[in-house]
């Protein structure tokens, strides 16, 4: 199995070969940014290897090296506020941050009312102690069984429909409980309170490399991207603007392969470069 993981420097020598030599380019001006000279992201480094915090104390993943690269094209400082995910979506209306860097999943209701640049394509998995003790193989061996998740993402309301069609199709309720972040679902696990995960397919793959846990469902419902979030379309363009000169000069395509992550270009809705979604007014 690939391992997914790369030290800072080797992943900077991974994009600096892919991507050669980057011209110059002239600085976006008058963004509108919480602070200026700064692009602030909200994050929630509780998920390797996207998103965590190292052994060092530092925060590290596929989502801090984008979010990195990106201010660094747009000229800016890259600034992170580490917060649980259920406070992110109305910390952005509240200005608190610029931009949500989380792996937020694409939904055409969040479409409503955030601009959403989607840059990867996601899969969910269910994720169970070490050797899969209770043999689980899919959704509906949880039925009767506690299972954790992160509150308020996608991976709680999928979770949440699969259950009520179990039920209605005769089965056992699932016992769901929804943790404030991964990090707290996992050590769930680990403390044998849950049978098992349902996360994102890398989160269980990085733990499954490192022999704590084991996937027992993998590749499941994919196809939903991951989205950066915005409450200004002129910034939400200007950071799609960065990722399709990212994409341009092979940057973007080493971060995907360093990280195993599947490049946005196989989602059916791609309209062929990155661009902001919102069907607000």
């Amino acid at each position: 199995m690939k391992n997914t993981m790369m030290t800072g420097t080797a992943l900077a020598t991974v994009i600096t070969l892919a991507a050669g030599a980057v011209q110059a380019q002239d600085c976006p001006t008058d963004l509108p940014l919480v602070e200026a000279g700064k692009l602030t992201m909200s994050i929630n480094a509780t998920i390797p290897p996207k998103q965590y915090i190292d052994a060092d104390g530092n925060l590290a993943g596929l989502h801090k090296d984008l979010g990195d690269e990106i201010a660094k094209r747009l000229c800016l400082e890259p600034n992170y506020q580490n917060v649980d995910f259920a406070v992110q979506i109305p910390g952005l209306d509240a200005d608190r941050w610029d931009m949500i860097n989380t792996g937020l999943y694409f939904t055409d209701e969040r479409a409503g009312f955030m601009q959403l640049v989607p840059y990867s394509v996601n899969a969910l998995a269910l994720i169970a102690a070490a050797g899969n003790p209770e043999g689980l193989s899919g959704p509906a061996d949880l039925a009767g069984h506690p299972v954790g998740v992160e509150i308020a993402g996608f991976e709680e309301k999928k979770l949440n429909e699969i259950n009520d069609a179990q039920v209605a199709e005769g089965l056992e309720p699932m016992d769901i409980r929804a943790f404030n972040t991964y990090g707290e679902v996992f050590l769930a696990l680990g403390g044998g309170q849950i049978s098992a995960v349902f996360a994102g397919d890398a989160i269980g793959s990085y733990y499954q490399e490192k022999g704590q846990f084991s996937k027992a469902a993998t590749g499941l419902y994919p196809g939903t991207p991951g989205a950066f979030a915005f409450d200004e379309p002129t910034l939400a363009q200007a950071v799609a603007d960065a990722l399709n000169a990212m994409k341009a000069d092979g940057t973007y395509d080493a971060m995907m392969e360093a990280y195993g992550t599947t490049r946005i270009d196989v989602w059916d809705r791609w309209p062929g470069e990155f661009t902001y979604f919102y069907t607000g007014n």
